[in-house]
């Protein structure tokens, strides 16, 4: 249950915030007030924590996980690559209840993505979320309405965005330099083994399952869920497609100007183990867009031979493949390599100070990837995924991604809610 003295200070925030209209903002792009953060998830987190400390005026005041090996080895990697301490914590409404926290950042399972996003907006904290921004689609649109409201920045962690190779080699395809594209193709290959068949087991001392399990419905606990093999089991994941799919896919969007698709289509399954594993580990997934323009994304989990590009445009003029890291090469109608690109950079740094500097500014209509865009590219992951689970083509209205006629589809675009957090992780 939410601890009755955090609800309230949460919930006295928001009231001010409601009353208030908007967080303290500064009108002047040169603020260089310390921003203080905190972040949720010590995998992904303890990375983004220390490149957040690299960023002038920045002080990670928290590190935070269910886990308090996690936190204890957080803190140490942390002191030893920064120089300095960070407080640790194990429950993440401390950051919330802290008012001197500008921003949180949430690395956490996918379960908790929206939840906790909405919790910070709540509590008048800016939010740098993982990928994918959400666990569901409405979740999604309860993220955006959040930030609107609260008028937070809100930014999901497709750095890609932020990657100056990427924008250059987006900026050619939308001055058309292959012509007209027509489709895009994004892939994702890894080596993963086997999860095995494993029965309930025994909790862990230093983790607090009931708070890593949060805001969903309870399950008992099972020594391959934690930290990391919840990816493959919808209850807290997505598969592949949510886990490094979307980062593709956000590019292949970006690069045909798309929103919303009309029509999805999903082949694939589980091939390789027989485990306990439920999402598929090998999956093809392909979106249909007005104006005829098409999007695939290729996933396999358990064979790691890639091709030498992670998505390709192809155009009336010609063809344009992208590496991830901003590397590109555009070729001719006839094939001919024409252009290529030295460019080596993810655009992790240049993502997270974009954010910092919104957070300041206090205008998130200046965010590389904002919550609006972040829930059109983790929506197409949430479309393939229900196009697979329900095994028919999922067809939608191009203005904003809803489920047509299919009541079996449509009840995968939301979830229940474990009672004690129903009010504290949702919107009106």
């Amino acid at each position: 249950m939410i601890p009755r003295r955090t609800f309230l200070t949460t919930t006295a925030a928001a009231s001010v915030l409601a009353q208030t209209g908007s967080i303290a903002e500064s009108n002047d792009a040169t603020d260089n007030r310390t921003i203080r953060v905190g972040v949720m998830g010590l995998g992904r987190g303890l990375q983004l924590a220390t490149d957040l400390a690299a960023l002038p005026n920045v002080q990670v005041a928290y590190l935070c996980d269910a886990d308090l090996k996690r936190v204890a080895a957080g803190q140490k990697t942390f002191q030893d690559k920064v120089g300095r301490p960070s407080e640790g914590v194990q429950d993440f409404r401390r950051i919330l209840d802290d008012p001197s926290i500008d921003a949180m950042v949430c690395a956490a399972p996918n379960h908790w993505h929206a939840p906790a996003t909405i919790m910070a907006c709540k509590a008048g904290k800016h939010v740098y979320v993982e990928k994918p921004c959400s666990h569901n689609p409405l979740e999604g649109e309860w993220m955006i309405a959040a930030a609107q409201q609260y008028k937070c920045c809100v930014q999901m962690g497709t750095q890609r965005r932020s990657s100056p190779g990427t924008q250059e080699a987006i900026a050619k395809l939308h001055s058309g330099v292959i012509g007209k594209v027509h489709l895009s193709r994004c892939f994702y290959q890894s080596l993963r083994g086997t999860i095995g068949k494993v029965a309930d087991s025994q909790l862990p001392a230093d983790l607090d399952y009931e708070l890593w399990q949060g805001p969903v419905p309870r399950r008992p606990y099972r020594s391959n869920y934690v930290h990391y093999h919840w990816h493959w089991f919808w209850h807290w994941g997505g598969g592949e497609l949510a886990n490094n799919g979307v980062h593709g896919l956000d590019l292949c969007r970006w690069g045909l100007q798309v929103d919303y698709p009309v029509r999805t289509v999903s082949s694939g399954g589980r091939y390789w183990f027989d485990d306990d594993q439920e999402t598929p580990d090998t999956q093809i997934v392909g979106f249909e867009f007005p104006d005829r323009q098409q999007i695939t994304m290729n996933s396999m989990s358990c064979n790691k031979r890639t091709v030498d590009y992670f998505c390709a445009f192809y155009g009336s003029d010609g063809t344009l493949e992208l590496d991830g890291d901003g590397r590109y090469k555009i070729f001719d109608k006839n094939d001919k390599l024409v252009e290529v690109s030295g460019q080596n950079n993810g655009g992790q740094m240049e993502h997270l100070t974009n954010f910092i500097q919104c957070v300041r500014t206090g205008r998130p209509e200046e965010l590389r990837q904002p919550i609006v865009e972040a829930h059109k590219s983790t929506l197409l992951c949430h479309l393939g995924n229900i196009a697979q689970r329900t095994g028919r083509t999922v067809i939608t209205d191009p203005a904003n991604g809803h489920i047509l006629n299919d009541n079996q589809q449509s009840a995968l675009w939301s979830r229940e809610y474990h009672p004690d957090w129903q009010e504290a992780v949702s919107m009106p």
